[in-house]
């Protein structure tokens, strides 16, 4: 049955259906037409896609349903409705990374992520939009809680697309912000895991500090989407790649948490300081150590260090993305747009040495970061410094 007219988005979670699907009261081919008849009144409105292929999704999905019907289902998210950002290649779509200079690219090839989800039986819905590169340049997606405002960046059209309830999750990926960002003014799950955890092959974000990323419309779907792409491609190269149990654990109380203020707390509105600040109450209420710089040297040193990570992180992307913006300034410099221009040309001029010298600092910081880690279950913080703001820039 299609989904009811929505005038508020609304998030809908995979797992939480798939008991309908084990007793025969639903498929997952029903399920892919609520998530189209969602698509159909908020794309218009949202712009949270690039490109779709709605016929090898409802193809997938009926194949899916075959499985469930026998028992046999592939995984958890057989059927799943997924979003890919498009940035990351899939073999039936084209993979333009948000930049007019690759309209129409395609590769010919899904990337890891990408295969081993459809090796788990979840449905490609489309492309959704992101910023030009994953950097900074946004492409028009709109927030659907309000759509004169911004749903984040760099995986924009991710986030928009799970709030709205068209995918139950969505690939993204991040450096400093990119996936955690847009979840939060969407209102969504995100995922960003540690460096190396989800196999990056294919994915057309080259520097050593992105990660894939998972949007999804609850923690046990974030949670099922990650463990299918490591169960099945693991990891980047080289690396042993994401490790945990197969399935969403029981929630436990957590001994002690570090509260990180970070640099952003500076330009954070009161709202956001508030809501955190309740949280913390909560916690502290619940028997749980909470610690804060001014209650641990540990935390206190991490501060200041991590008041310079942004520039920092910009240089050693700068750096490594030389050799791919030469090209494509080479190819038509008019295309690109202003923001990717001024970061270019910003770090066009960075040498080798810098660059041992910014990694070498790097490796400083997140070795104080293990030791903070060692004494912690989480480190908990802002997502971004408020609710998302007005306009799309």
């Amino acid at each position: 049955m299609p989904a009811a007219d929505q005038t508020k988005p609304a998030m809908r979670p995979y797992l939480a259906a798939t008991k309908d699907f084990a007793a025969g009261a639903r498929t997952p081919r029903q399920f892919l037409e609520e998530s189209l008849s969602l698509l159909e009144q908020w794309e218009p409105r949202i712009g949270a896609f690039v490109c779709t292929n709605l016929p090898a999704a409802r193809a997938a999905a009926d194949r899916s349903a075959e499985r469930w019907r026998g028992g046999k289902p592939r995984s958890p998210i057989d059927g799943m409705p997924v979003g890919i950002k498009d940035i990351i290649e899939t073999v039936d779509m084209p993979t333009q990374m948000g930049s007019p200079l690759f309209a129409g690219w395609r590769s010919e090839k899904d990337a890891a992520s990408v295969r081993a989800l459809r090796d788990a039986g979840a449905v490609i819905v489309g492309k959704t939009v992101t910023t030009e590169f994953a950097a900074s340049e946004p492409r028009g997606t709109r927030n659907p809680w309000n759509l004169a405002h911004t749903p984040g960046g760099s995986s924009s059209g991710s986030a928009a697309s799970v709030a709205a309830g068209i995918c139950s999750a969505a690939l993204g990926t991040q450096v400093i912000g990119s996936t955690i960002r847009p979840a939060s003014y969407c209102g969504a799950f995100g995922f960003k895991p540690s460096v190396n955890a989800l196999n990056r092959e294919g994915s057309h974000d080259y520097q050593s500090q992105i990660c894939t990323g998972i949007i999804a419309a609850s923690l046990a779907d974030t949670w099922q989407v990650a463990h299918e792409i490591v169960a099945r491609v693991g990891g980047d190269a080289g690396t042993v790649g994401l490790q945990g149990p197969s399935s969403a654990p029981l929630p436990r109380k957590p001994q002690a948490l570090a509260v990180l203020e970070t640099a952003g707390w500076e330009v954070a509105n009161s709202g956001a300081k508030a809501r955190l600040a309740e949280t913390v109450a909560r916690l502290k209420s619940a028997g749980v150590d909470i610690r804060t710089r001014h209650n641990d040297e540990r935390i206190a040193a991490l501060e200041k260090e991590l008041i310079k990570a942004q520039e920092l992180s910009h240089r050693v992307n700068g750096f490594e993305g030389q050799w791919f913006f030469r090209v494509m300034r080479d190819r038509d410099v008019t295309k690109l747009g202003p923001i990717t221009k001024q970061r270019t040309e910003k770090y066009d001029t960075l040498t080798l040495a810098e660059y041992r010298a910014d990694l070498k600092e790097r490796a400083r910081i997140r070795a104080l970061y293990a030791e903070l880690v060692a004494t912690c279950d989480a480190c908990i913080t802002l997502p971004a410094p408020g609710g998302a703001p007005d306009g799309l820039t």
